[in-house]
């Protein structure tokens, strides 16, 4: 078992709804005993999500009249940062889940398919997978290339995914696809298929530097169905009211978690160094200062984006607005940074203690799983998309405008 640090000496954090703290940890606690077992292998963490699914985890979004829990998104946040402390991949997985999860529940507009779908979901805790990435336009989610085919009052889809996360463990798939053979590749619908409704070839394989555990593979999909399992919404409006805010907001609470983990076991490392050195401070100790402080940071612009995002969710207006979109994009970028900035603080601290690829103290693995946080949608590609409307941002005038 890998021994594990606990952060609530660094992050004091509550759930609000009674009884979800402890069935959240009892998952977490699984999640970490095997979350070392996991990165090595590079295998999906079968052991923490029967854990989720014995704890009822999955369906928190989902509204009560469809047998969910009707949370918030601050709630799913809050598990997402536990189970980042944990295992980065659980979390990172739990995380994609909801976020499909969210595109159903707010755009289904009273399907009946959907409907007996996200009950369904509920009750047997189905895992949900994403595919919103194919073919040669890599991170370029709104564009496909594959079109839902209609034909004698059914539809299919082929589609090759250069990535669908966990596909192969996945109990469903909710994919992007172009809306019909002659629409715009920018014409996009959301499809929501379960496993009886469709076939994996693999296509590539995943074997990567950090975030292993999360299997995101490549595949051909190939998928049946009928009419009603297209979301009524365009997926424009699905992505920027629910798709993008979603993402960035329970990707950057992953991170967090990673980064107070890797803050917890500096803190540990620290506190045993001056017990053994009759209270004097280990030469790390300036860079555990550092790891606190930008920890303190991005939990703070987290917990801000979360609130400015709940306050509007329900606004299309304000959705759709410059600022809300400039917000919600640069809240990923600074959330990543200072993610990656604060685990190299705790690694620094901890010295070669960090540095091992064993031990109480190593780091090693929150290093290399954060460090996908700056790639997985490029940080650049974000920055340069923002760029145009920066020019036109006023300036603010004073430090409370």
């Amino acid at each position: 078992m890998e021994a594990t640090q606990s952060s609530n000496a660094v992050i004091p954090a509550d759930f609000a709804p009674p009884g979800l703290k402890s069935r959240v940890q009892a998952a977490a606690t699984v999640a970490a005993k095997h979350a070392s077992a996991v990165d090595t292998a590079a295998r999906f963490p079968s052991e923490a999500f029967e854990a989720i699914r014995a704890q009822r985890l999955l369906a928190f979004l989902v509204p009560r009249a469809l047998g969910g829990e009707g949370l918030a998104i601050s709630d799913v946040a809050d598990v997402c940062y536990r189970l980042g402390q944990s295992c980065a991949a659980t979390a990172m997985i739990y995380a994609m889940h909801n976020i499909k999860v969210a595109c159903l529940v707010r755009h289904m507009h009273g399907s009946a398919a959907l409907e007996r779908l996200l009950t369904r979901l509920s009750s047997e805790q189905l895992l949900l997978a994403s595919s919103t990435t194919e073919g040669q336009g890599g991170g370029n989610v709104r564009a496909s290339e594959a079109p839902v085919q209609y034909r004698d009052g059914r539809i299919s889809l082929e589609r090759r995914a250069s990535v669908i996360s966990y596909g192969a463990h996945a109990d469903g798939i909710v994919t992007t696809a172009r809306r019909s053979a002659d629409a715009d590749a920018s014409d996009q619908v959301l499809v929501a298929f379960l496993k009886q409704d469709y076939t994996l070839a693999p296509l590539q394989g995943w074997n990567t530097l950090g975030m292993r555990g999360t299997c995101s593979e490549g595949f051909v999909l190939k998928a049946t169905g009928t009419p009603d399992q297209v979301l009524p919404e365009p997926y424009e409006t699905i992505h920027a009211h629910t798709m993008v805010p979603f993402a960035h907001l329970l990707w950057a609470s992953v991170w967090t978690g990673i980064a107070a983990s890797a803050t917890a076991r500096a803190q540990g490392f620290m506190r045993n160094a001056v017990r053994q050195s009759n209270g004097q401070m280990p030469p790390g100790a300036p860079q555990f200062t550092k790891a606190l402080s930008t920890l303190r940071t991005l939990r703070g612009m987290l917990s801000t984006s979360l609130r400015n995002y709940e306050r509007c969710m329900d606004d299309p207006k304000s959705l759709a607005s410059l600022e809300f979109q400039s917000m919600i994009a640069l809240t990923k970028v600074e959330a990543s940074e200072l993610a990656v900035s604060t685990v190299l603080s705790a690694m620094r601290a901890c010295g070669l203690s960090g540095y091992r690829t064993d031990g109480e103290f190593s780091i090693e693995r929150h290093l290399r799983d954060v460090l996908s946080s700056p790639i997985m949608i490029n940080n650049d590609r974000i920055l340069a998309n923002l760029a145009s409307s920066a020019l036109m941002t006023p300036i603010a005038s004073s430090v409370r405008d």
